[in-house]
């Protein structure tokens, strides 16, 4: 699972990258002549926003699936339950944080939807920043969030799978020492 989502969340990155690029080139957004890079910028994004999104549903796809396995084989063998409780410990704390880069992921769409001046929402900033520059701020920060949390993601990928390794070894030993085949 960790080399898929290593290259998943490579791929994610990459194009973020490539939509915060985009914004950044985009200079004055009033301007005509700057619209056809505005359009690349939310296509870009758009498409940062749900793979970014897939990455993380992926991760929780894959905790789901495990955390039920990992009950049912504990109560079918009888196991110590501390392997499940890890993994259900791992899961939430992944959850947590992912819920909060898809709440990033959207205020990040929503203040580039409004700072748009096409936009009939006319977001023209706050606090003495425009529109464009809270768009940004938020938009490095989401990327920045989004890359810490793949770190973690990987990490917590990593222990999960030693987690069901370790389960699959006791599963192996009791069969094996009740006699049925492996």
């Amino acid at each position: 699972m960790t080399q898929i989502f290593s290259t998943l969340a490579v791929v994610a990155a990459v194009v973020t990258t490539i939509a915060f690029a985009l914004g950044m080139s985009i200079g004055d957004a009033t301007l005509r002549s700057a619209q056809g890079v505005v359009g690349y910028h939310l296509l870009a994004g758009l498409g940062a926003l749900i793979f970014t999104s897939l990455v993380h549903a992926i991760v929780l796809t894959y905790f789901m699936g495990t955390g039920r396995w990992l009950e049912e084989t504990t109560t079918a063998y009888r196991l110590d339950w501390g392997f499940y409780q890890e993994s259900k410990v791992l899961k939430y704390r992944t959850i947590m944080l992912m819920m909060v880069c898809f709440l990033l992921l959207i205020v990040t769409g929503a203040l580039g939807a409004a700072a748009d001046p096409a936009s009939a929402v006319g977001f023209r900033g706050a606090w003495g920043f425009s529109g464009g520059t809270i768009h940004m701020t938020v938009a490095l920060l989401t990327w920045a969030f989004n890359l810490l949390v793949n770190v973690y993601q990987f990490q917590t990928l990593s222990r999960n799978g030693e987690i069901v390794n370790a389960v699959l070894g006791e599963v192996r030993r009791i069969r094996t020492e009740h006699g049925l085949t492996v």
